[in-house]
């Protein structure tokens, strides 16, 4: 807004100048014969009430009171000049003003102010056509503050019209959020009732089974102990994870944040009780990452352990976290399944769907595929550390 006034008011010194100009020389060049004395003051008050019109919108009225006084007497002073006119260019454009910027009853006080001073001097200047002096009024005075009411007019129009489109935009980005926040209360209560009862379930029942097998040693296998065990600590990992998914669903103040890449090796744990051996490796000074980005990387690996688990061949599962560069890179390496039961369980490729979907968000890039000989599966993603959140512009 400041910008706006001070271009204005650049344009309304601009303006004074152009008409000071115009009416100086007019009047130069019309009042040659006139005495030194007289002849300065016309040139005075010409220049007076012309620098005026760059004046502040609020001083319109003013101005045009001015311009009427001018013109009745610059007519008193050249009564005795022939063909001098005592128009000013001036004139015109503080009539314009009174219309463009004063309030109604101020604007019209000060058109019929500026009408009538003008009505004056033309019958100072002596009896003419009354045809002529009527037009002059309406030329000089009254189709000037019509075309300023009418560009006000059209002004408050556009306002009207910004101010209505605000309004939608408002409105229309309020419903979204209410949308928004209806459909994240329905996700968190389908989560709820629906996978939590069944990871609960699945929790209480090897729990009970863990303790049904320890209770009986001659029966009790460890491997399969151990393997109940890690489901049972799986079970209590995946409700962990669901409950902070909830918070974020529902918004809670103060709960706790999603899991990132320093939750790592406590995923690595979980994978390792289950029976998997894990060879892990950083590369590169760690530095902190967005928060975005942090989660995204975190749910992949623990995507690419999930691959490894159902689709590898039991063997040690190589995992390497690279900073280099301007860039972050995540690979896990797994023997291919050979087993019977896992040929039974071919890949749906959603994991790997899910992982390209995850990764595409923030501009990097992903790949996976069997080695030259066909025992070794690897997938590596690759992110710039300055990836822009989903919804931003790169």
């Amino acid at each position: 807004m400041h910008g706006v006034m001070q271009s204005l008011a650049r344009q309304a010194r601009l303006i004074a100048l152009a008409c000071l100009l115009v009416d100086v020389a007019l009047y130069v060049v019309a009042t040659p014969a006139l005495p030194a004395a007289p002849r300065i003051g016309g040139l005075v008050a010409i220049v007076c009430v012309d620098a005026a019109l760059a004046l502040p919108p609020r001083y319109s009225g003013h101005v045009a009171v001015a311009h009427a006084a001018a013109a009745i007497g610059l007519a008193l002073l050249l009564q005795a000049t022939p063909g001098a006119d005592w128009d000013l260019i001036g004139g015109v454009i503080a009539a314009y003003r009174t219309g463009a910027w004063l309030r109604d009853r101020s604007s019209i006080a000060a058109a019929v102010v500026l009408a009538a001073g003008m009505a004056v001097a033309e019958s100072v200047a002596g009896p003419g056509d009354p045809l002529s002096a009527v037009t002059g009024i309406m030329k000089d005075a009254f189709i000037p503050w019509l075309v300023g009411r009418y560009t006000s007019a059209r002004r408050g129009y556009i306002a009207e019209l910004h101010h209505n489109r605000e309004m939608e935009v408002r409105d229309a980005t309020a419903k979204m959020e209410r949308a928004a926040e209806r459909l994240r209360t329905s996700i968190a209560r389908d989560l709820h009732d629906v996978i939590s009862h069944h990871v609960s379930a699945i929790g209480v029942h090897t729990g009970a089974a863990r303790l049904k097998l320890a209770a009986r040693p001659e029966c009790a296998d460890p491997d399969i102990i151990d393997s109940l065990t890690a489901v049972e600590a799986s079970s209590r990992s995946a409700m962990l994870d669901l409950r902070r998914v909830l918070d974020v669903l529902h918004r809670t103040p103060g709960s706790a944040g999603q899991l990132g890449l320093g939750n790592l090796n406590g995923l690595l744990d979980g994978v390792r009780r289950s029976g998997l051996g894990i060879r892990f490796q950083v590369a590169g000074p760690p530095r902190r990452l967005p928060g975005s980005v942090d989660i995204a990387l975190y749910r992949i690996a623990q995507e690419m352990l999930t691959n490894a688990l159902r689709y590898g061949n039991g063997g040690t599962v190589d995992v390497d976290l690279e900073f280099a560069g301007e860039r972050v890179e995540l690979g896990v390496r797994n023997g291919i399944g050979t087993c019977p039961q896992r040929a039974e369980r071919p890949s749906t490729g959603r994991g790997l769907v899910g992982i390209r979907s995850r990764v595409a968000l923030f501009g990097g890039t992903v790949t996976h595929g069997p080695d030259a000989a066909g025992k070794t599966w690897e997938t590596r993603v690759s992110v710039r550390f300055d990836a822009p959140s989903p919804g931003e512009t790169p």
